[in-house]
């Protein structure tokens, strides 16, 4: 009897079984509706009618919008934090990193609704629509950020510092000059993992905006209701959105060939 020997080819098939049943048939299903009218015959009349409709266009600027925004406030207020931890001697700093990453294994509904019942209680709810929006996505995505930082800025040789300072540099010069550098793989990874879940993320706009800010992901899942031709052209979109934001932060890229890029 053969003895059954195990590769990486063999160890690679239920992965490649994965991949076939839940991105690749899926995503064929999305390009054929996106394609197709309601006869299911060849069009792209959906595609027309997206780039044609003011309402559309406007819901996906905003959705660039909110999410670049929230990317940004959320690197502001991670990287001092991330920096700290990461160069402080403290004995319980993981403790520390753990306080931030906790609201992350809480319900995600309940975690909004702790936010919304606060800005009622504040007066804010209903009032400032656009304002709540991004503060409910940055307290949602600021671990997302927090901890690729903190990874990256961790590894830091203490050496490089001890060098920079011995060269004659300053704190200024030593950021710009060796840490800024070296943490970009967790500023690309990081805002990869904020900006692209937020241009989404609707659950949040219609609980703390009252529903007024409608963002792209809205209009996926309203469309998915009524009409699958036109939402899954939206998905599409959405998708080619997605992949030109992450060719464009270096998602592509490896980290040695990001982190040599800044160097």
């Amino acid at each position: 009897m053969k003895r059954l020997r195990f590769s990486r080819k063999t160890l690679g098939i239920p992965y490649a079984v994965f991949l076939l049943f839940f991105v690749v048939i899926p995503m064929l299903v999305i390009v054929f509706y996106a394609f197709t009218d309601q006869e299911n015959h060849f069009s792209v009349m959906n595609f027309a009618k997206f780039f044609s409709d003011p309402t559309k266009l406007s819901t996906i600027v905003y959705s660039l919008v909110i999410a670049l925004i929230t990317t940004v406030c959320c690197l502001v207020i991670a990287y001092p934090v991330a920096l700290i931890l990461a160069r402080s001697k403290m004995k319980k700093k993981s403790v520390i990193l753990m306080l931030f990453v906790t609201p992350m294994w809480i319900n995600f509904v309940l975690r909004v609704n702790a936010i919304r019942e606060l800005l009622n209680w504040i007066g804010l709810l209903g009032e400032a629509n656009y304002f709540n929006t991004i503060l409910g996505m940055v307290y949602d995505f600021l671990p997302f950020m927090i901890l690729p930082l903190y990874n990256t800025l961790v590894k830091i040789d203490n050496s490089l510092y001890e060098a920079s300072a011995d060269l004659g540099g300053n704190a200024f010069t030593t950021f710009t000059r060796v840490t800024l550098p070296l943490s970009m793989p967790g500023i690309m990874s990081g805002i990869t993992m904020v900006f692209l879940p937020s241009m989404t993320n609707y659950v949040v706009s219609d609980m703390l905006g009252n529903s007024k800010i409608t963002i792209i992901g809205k209009f996926i899942e309203t469309y998915f209701g009524s009409d699958w031709h036109m939402g899954s052209m939206i998905a599409l979109i959405l998708l080619i959105v997605v992949f030109t934001s992450t060719m464009l932060t270096g998602g592509f890229q490896s980290e040695e060939n990001v982190r040599g890029a800044n160097l």
